[in-house]
């Protein structure tokens, strides 16, 4: 067995000598007149097809852990990332009668526990515990849906991050699980009112995203008897379709997405399906390019819309004559505030809008007569929680410096009483400060930005900083706090988050305005954001990172290939990058409306402008990069990280030793839901350690061999 020192040794070797070499596979394809020579086509394979990529990808793991693991202070920075992410979390209630179902997650657990509580100051009861399932925490509770008296959970659970969710049933108060057991990434239940049975969505087919339906279950009966309602039309690119249905289980809201940011919406008269079984949906809205959805009651659905209206508004619409020509509009849109929601209470509606990308919440009569705003603890994200048949609801709140609180509120009279407030220990929010800025993108077009960092900073050109962005879905980026932040805050780091087109800060406008032809808009937003941040003397390229995750992926794959010169470093988490072939994995046809088409000559000259993965020239100095992937994420292909950090590796013309191309790929995870603490901690770690090592605040692994 070889000792510590010589294993050590051995270590140090490996990470001077760079990152392992790639096989050349050279796949040559001719694309509307275009040669696409891809030298990696190989890596697109998972592990378990392809022993080739299973090796490769072990290399490639063992050497970032090399690297990242001597990173000076690595080891007191997880220690402290410990402490940090092991404080409880805790989720806002679900209200069945007197009963209130959440989540908490509390020390080294792995997963949430799901509690109950018999009234709001009642003991809590763990009636869930992932953690009893599987000790290595790798089984996750997706989603849970209490019946209408709680006595019944409909609850899902899934493997390794792979978010396939199977539903089980729950007899609450006997503590046992039924015979139910539904596979097939089931979601969006709606109980009978008699609980006799439910409503859900699945895929027919667990490995065709594309297989979506709508069906009813009846208790006691195996799956394979349930009725099939709607199915996703044969060859659809779209997301499908969803369902709803109201509390008395009269009427049913059908949609079926149209593309990134529009779905037609039907209603289904529930009373003639249990009495004849004709299933007849009759249209609400259809094929308007704008998305519709809303809570019912009585007769009514209370329609958020975008039809007519960019920034939103609610139009009441008679269930019993839908047609667009009998609406009544409730909430007319306003040109300063996008409206994200709405939701129904006992006597009113609660709106959720989002001014200059913070959250407000105010209060209407069924009539549209405002009943006033509800108080925030300051500017930052909230969300409601409430019920039908109550004025009771939970407000949740954070922002960039204020820890998360949950509070009871009366809807009726404004009292609030607290639910859960995170106490970490030695932090004072006071000690930080936040603004927002507003900086000139490429076509002058004014982008909003906030900024976090300590009180006492200097504005001397040199603070180290971190620009995080994402862009795209209508995703708002709004004030949220972390607490995975707080150590590059305390060591006096400048935490940046741009507002870029594509995301739904501002309205549909917005995200139209970051899509398609004009996604070049959301890259340039966010270099304009690291120019700004350089000029106002926040910071230098030197000490700057971008970081982002998913579709923020593909932002951060843009900022290095576009812009390598802006950037000391780079976190790609993820990511979309090879935007030729995205396409054709797992449900990235979804994004084909948000995207562009490959197979379509003007849309694929669109994506190969900015492909990341084709824009990697040779010879060029990029910055330090950390990509990561899950092999079982179902949502974006690990192959882009895969691939990216291949060509990287081979083309660039970076110092190694200072400018690492770094690919981690967690074996045991997904896209990032359900991830076991364990890993989050870990990966954590990684990220910031990385971070501060390519922002100054710590030397290098390299440098700290050589001393």
């Amino acid at each position: 067995m070889l000792s510590t020192i010589v294993v050590a040794g051995l270590l140090a070797a490996s990470i001077a000598l760079g990152p392992p070499p790639t096989e050349v596979r050279t796949v040559v394809d001719k694309v509307h007149g275009f040669e696409i020579a891809d030298d990696y086509r190989w890596l697109e394979s998972l592990e378990a097809e392809d022993e080739s990529v299973r090796q490769w990808t072990t290399l490639q793991n063992d050497y970032t852990r090399g690297v990242l693991d001597a990173v000076p202070g690595r080891r007191l920075l997880e220690e402290r990332l410990e402490a940090l992410m092991t404080l409880p979390d805790v989720g806002s209630p679900t209200m069945r009668m007197n009963r209130y179902f959440y989540r908490e997650r509390e020390g080294s657990q792995n997963q949430a526990v799901l509690y109950l509580r018999h009234g709001f100051d009642g003991a809590r009861r763990a009636i869930l515990d992932p953690n009893a399932i599987d000790e290595k925490g790798l089984t996750s509770l997706d989603w849970y849906a209490p019946n209408h008296d709680g006595t019944l959970l409909a609850f899902g659970l899934s493997e390794a991050g792979d978010e396939n969710s199977t539903l089980h049933v729950l007899d609450v108060d006997a503590d046992r699980w039924l015979a139910e057991e539904i596979p097939g990434k089931v979601r969006g239940i709606d109980w009978l009112p008699d609980s006799t049975g439910f409503f859900y969505r699945d895929l027919a087919d667990i490995g065709d995203p594309y297989s979506g339906r709508i069906r009813f279950h009846r208790l006691g009966t195996h799956h394979r008897h349930d009725n099939t309602l709607f199915e996703q039309y044969e060859g659809s690119t779209t997301w499908g379709p969803f369902a709803s249905t109201s509390t008395d289980a009269r009427w049913m809201i059908l949609g079926y997405y149209t593309s990134t940011k529009s779905n037609d919406l039907w209603v289904v008269d529930l009373d003639l399906w249990f009495r004849s079984g004709r299933f007849e949906p009759r249209d609400i809205i259809v094929g308007d390019d704008s998305s519709s959805s809303g809570p019912v009651f009585g007769d009514t659905l209370f329609m958020r819309t975008t039809n007519n209206a960019p920034n939103g508004r609610v139009v009441a619409v008679n269930l019993n004559d839908p047609l667009q020509r009998n609406w009544t509009e409730i909430i007319p849109e306003r040109s300063h505030a996008a409206l994200r929601g709405v939701s129904l209470a006992r006597g009113r509606l609660v709106a959720s809008y989002l001014k200059s990308a913070a959250t407000t919440l105010e209060q209407f009569s069924f009539t549209g007569e405002s009943l006033g705003t509800i108080e925030l603890p300051g500017i930052g994200s909230a969300g409601i929680t409430t019920a039908q048949d109550r004025t009771e609801a939970f407000i949740s709140f954070s922002s960039y410096s204020e820890p998360p609180t949950i509070r009871r509120i009366d809807l009726a009279t404004g009292s609030q009483a607290s639910w859960h407030q995170l106490d970490v220990p030695g932090y004072r929010p006071t000690e930080l400060t936040v603004t927002q800025k507003w900086y000139p993108s490429a076509d002058g077009t004014n982008i909003s930005m906030f900024l976090v960092h300590r009180k006492n900073l200097v504005l001397d050109g040199d603070n180290p900083t971190v620009l995080y962005g994402y862009g795209g879905f209508n995703i708002p980026m709004t004030p949220r706090f972390s607490v995975t932040r707080l150590p590059f805050l305390e060591a006096g780091g400048v935490y940046a988050v741009a507002n870029l087109r594509g995301g739904g800060e501002y309205g549909e406008s917005w995200h139209e305005a970051g899509m398609l032809d004009r996604k070049q808009n959301c890259f340039d937003d966010c270099i304009a954001a690291a120019e700004y941040l350089v000029a106002q003397g926040y910071t230098t390229s030197d000490r700057l990172v971008v970081m982002g995750g998913s579709n923020g992926g593909l932002l951060v794959g843009a900022m290095i290939t576009q812009r390598p010169d802006l950037f000391s470093g780079a976190i790609c988490a993820v990511p979309l990058l090879d935007m030729l072939r995205y396409d054709r994995f797992l449900m990235a046809k979804y994004w084909v409306p948000e995207y562009g088409d490959p197979a379509v000559e003007e849309q694929f000259r669109w994506l190969h402008a900015y492909s990341p993965y084709h824009n990697v020239k040779q010879g060029v100095r990029y910055p330090a990069i950390l990509l990561t992937a899950g092999e079982n994420d179902s949502r974006v292909h690990p192959l882009h990280a895969r691939k990216m950090a291949a060509r990287l590796q081979s083309l660039a013309a970076n110092d190694f030793d200072a400018e690492p191309v770094l690919l981690w790929v967690e074996r045991s995870a997904g896209h990032g839901s359900g991830k076991p603490l364990r890993l989050r901690i870990r990966s954590a770690a990684d990220q910031w350690a990385f971070i501060m090592w390519q922002t100054g605040i710590v030397e290098g692994p390299v440098d700290a061999m050589a001393r």
